[in-house]
């Protein structure tokens, strides 16, 4: 039984459809920009197969773990373990099953889409996953893994990838790119530069990681004049590995222009660990307008993803760290909070900074208009909670009157599972067109600029707003 339809995601009008279904083989098989993600470029350098279905799609990915966590079911008994433990075959056998066996909870989610494409079109499987087809999705999708054209560089080349942009922190040593630059593997696989560990004062590694930023760098670190001269020396090395971007997940999108005096006297606190809540905020608000100023120079695109709560349960950021999926959508605002920052560089054709929102009420009324008519300005494309089918549709309904198209950067799958980026650009695609054949039926744009529009949204957009 097949469990994917061929005109999914398109409009039920019939002709309306006929028309989404044109657009869309237009861009289906078009090469993919994946300029923003969290994909580990070891796995490309070293190219090592992936070891078993269940570290591939279940334990990393937290769009899977956080709906089983929603149900009541234990991190014990989805491989989330607290004491660093590495799960054996029969865990990961007995997690894969606990996961077959709740898939229904994911009817009607972004995820299951992901899943069911990756399951169809890469690993051929047609009966949909539940608790009688575990072990079946099991033994194939694991036997798969042991075939060479499943190893990461084969499965590269098949997505039809043109670039990936990976997510990095300013004091890593970037040795995995380094080595892929050197091989004579000729794939473009790039870094970001995303310094929130070194920029946030809140961080609990703050001061220490301020140390070994100092130490790569041989700048004195511990004033602040220094402390920008090593960002900016990391910045060129990103920069020589193939970055073209910078990426900031701030909590919001504040932004701050304080004198030499201030900000040095905060930077003092901050390395002491003295700052308040309110101060700490106004540092990073005043570090986002100083990478502003650092691209004016070595014209690296900015990314700003504020509004999120990370880390909101303390249990679990205690016992398994950051980043496992208790983060949850702030309402923030960006009119007054970027003021400072475009004051000072918000018409200078040099810069440009992508702007990415969790707070859906603030496309219509802030970000279009924002990004509507400052140069410097593009709107990111529906992130996180929003990069849904859904989510997708109401961003371009919401944001395309004021801004039109050409102010948004086109899709980001932003994954950190990689097999499913290639179904994050199917929907993003399909949606698109079925947005476009919309416009046309309705009389808004003719046929061929929706033929044209298709191709900018699914390729041309990223690869020149992320400068690739």
């Amino acid at each position: 039984m097949s469990i994917l339809l061929k005109d999914r995601l398109f409009p039920i009008e019939p002709s309306t459809r006929t028309l989404a279904r044109q657009l869309f083989e237009k861009v289906e098989n078009i090469p993919i920009i994946s300029p923003h993600g969290h994909t580990e470029a070891s796995w490309f350098s070293e190219n090592l197969a992936f070891d078993n279905p269940t570290d591939l799609f279940v334990t990393p990915d937290h769009y899977v773990y956080r709906m089983l966590i929603s149900q009541g079911i234990s991190l014990d008994k989805i491989g989330l373990k607290t004491d660093g433990s590495v799960n054996d075959e029969k865990s990961n056998k007995a997690i894969w099953n606990i996961f077959a066996a709740n898939y229904h909870l994911f009817r009607g989610t972004p995820t299951r889409l992901w899943l069911n494409y990756v399951f169809y079109n890469l690993f051929g499987l047609r009966k949909p996953l539940n608790s009688e087809t575990s072990e079946e999705y099991y033994d194939v999708i694991g036997s798969a893994l042991k075939t060479p054209q499943f190893k990461p560089r084969e499965l590269f080349k098949s997505f039809n990838i043109e670039v990936l942009s990976t997510t990095n922190s300013p004091i890593e040593d970037l040795e995995f790119h380094e080595k892929i630059i050197k091989s004579d593997w000729n794939a473009k696989i790039i870094p970001a530069y995303r310094p929130d560990n070194v920029i946030d004062p809140d961080h609990e590694n703050f001061v220490e990681n301020i140390q070994k930023l100092g130490d790569l760098t041989g700048e004195n670190s511990e004033s602040f004049n220094g402390y920008l001269a090593a960002h900016f020396a990391r910045r060129q090395f990103f920069k020589s590995m193939g970055a073209t971007s910078t990426d900031h997940g701030h909590p919001t999108a504040n932004t701050e222009n304080l004198g030499s005096k201030e900000i040095q006297t905060l930077f003092d606190k901050a390395l002491r660990k003295q700052l308040n809540s309110g101060e700490a905020e106004r540092f990073r608000g005043h570090m986002l307008l100083e990478m502003a100023r650092m691209s004016l120079d070595d014209n690296l695109v900015m990314q700003l993803h504020p509004g999120s709560f990370r880390n909101h349960s303390p249990q679990i950021m205690k016992t398994l760290g950051r980043d496992r999926g208790f983060d949850i959508p702030l309402k923030i605002g960006y009119v007054e909070a970027l003021k400072p920052l475009l004051d000072e560089v918000g018409l200078d054709n040099r810069f440009s900074l992508i702007l990415f929102t969790l707070d859906e009420s603030a496309l219509s009324r802030e970000l279009a208009p924002l990004c509507g008519v400052y140069p410097c300005l593009k709107i990111g494309p529906p992130w996180w909670f929003f990069d849904s089918v859904e989510g997708m549709s109401r961003f371009r309904r919401s944001v395309t009157e004021t801004a039109g198209f050409y102010n948004t950067v086109g899709f980001n799958d932003d994954t950190r599972a990689f097999c499913s980026i290639t179904a994050r650009h199917d929907v993003a695609r399909r949606v698109d067109c079925a947005y476009l054949a919309e416009l046309v039926v309705s009389g808004q744009i003719s046929e061929e600029e929706a033929h044209d529009l298709s191709y900018e949204l699914a390729y041309a957009l990223a690869k020149k707003a992320y400068r690739l």
